[in-house]
């Protein structure tokens, strides 16, 4: 059988560089076709249309404030679930993760039926004078919903595989949890959070079914860049494609400097 080493130009066998190679072409050649659709001499004008220009910043606005929730939310479930053991621990975990298996519209109608007119919090909500269905919050709500298992999944599994041996250092040394949390745990695990809450904006920055589900398409309220892309696929290709260009370089930015961040991160090592 033959050695696989950690690297170098020969370190894999023939067959396995084979199969990777067509991995990365069924990855490439559709954003190479994409590329070569553009009607690059009207490009400019394309995505610099109004209704563009909302959508993009739009999905831009709510892809971060879902991100900065998916922090909030996403940070505590992780340890929760990674430094605690409780009665049905395990179906607690399934339900977390459930949104990635879901259909996103699936998941719109269940914020929906939640969050909605006729949802199971209309009367709480009606008191208080809350709308939420169909308005620039419920676009943040379903991004979260469907964002939320990536940072959990990430910093969950980064917190097991680190252990507890530092944590439980610092606790014989006379430190609280909360210091323990803040000077020992996160940055541990600050490459994982990293990943995890750019993985949650890329796909918060897609979401188009629960979306459209849940807040529906109106210009510069609910109407993110997927929804503009899809709605221009039908009555203008080239504004669709040019469209879709922009959110590949955008996600492809991100995730970019995400990596590099990361690798400044593991880099400095140490305990803050």
């Amino acid at each position: 059988m033959p050695r696989i080493a950690p690297s170098g130009p020969g370190s894999v066998p023939r067959w396995v560089l084979a199969i990777a190679i067509i991995g990365a072409l069924f990855v490439v050649l559709p954003l190479v076709a994409m590329v070569v659709r553009v009607n690059w001499g009207e490009f400019i004008p394309l995505i610099t249309s109004e209704s563009s220009v909302d959508a993009l910043l739009l999905s831009l606005r709510t892809s971060a404030a879902a991100t900065a929730l998916c922090i909030v939310f996403g940070v505590p479930m992780a340890l929760v679930l990674a430094r605690t053991s409780f009665p049905g621990q395990r179906i607690a975990r399934s339900l977390v993760l459930l949104p990635l298996v879901l259909p996103p519209v699936v998941g719109g109608i269940a914020l929906l039926y939640t969050f909605g007119r006729q949802g199971l919090l209309r009367e709480p909500m009606n008191v208080l004078g809350i709308q939420i269905a169909f308005s620039t919050t419920a676009v943040i709500l379903a991004q979260t919903f469907v964002a939320l298992p990536f940072l959990v999944l990430s910093l969950e599994g980064a917190l097991r595989t680190v252990g507890t041996r530092y944590e439980a250092v610092a606790a014989t040394l006379g430190a609280g949890p909360t210091t323990v949390l803040r000077r020992i745990t996160l940055p541990l695990v600050l490459p994982a959070l990293v990943s995890g809450s750019v993985l949650s904006f890329a796909r918060a920055l897609g979401e188009f079914g629960a979306t459209l589900t849940f807040a529906g398409s109106l210009q510069g309220v609910t109407r993110t860049l997927p929804l503009e892309i899809y709605l221009q696929r039908e009555t203008d290709p080239d504004t669709a494609v040019a469209l879709a260009l922009v959110l590949v370089a955008v996600a492809v930015l991100v995730v970019g400097l995400a990596h590099q961040a990361g690798s400044r991160t593991r880099a400095g090592g140490g305990l803050l």
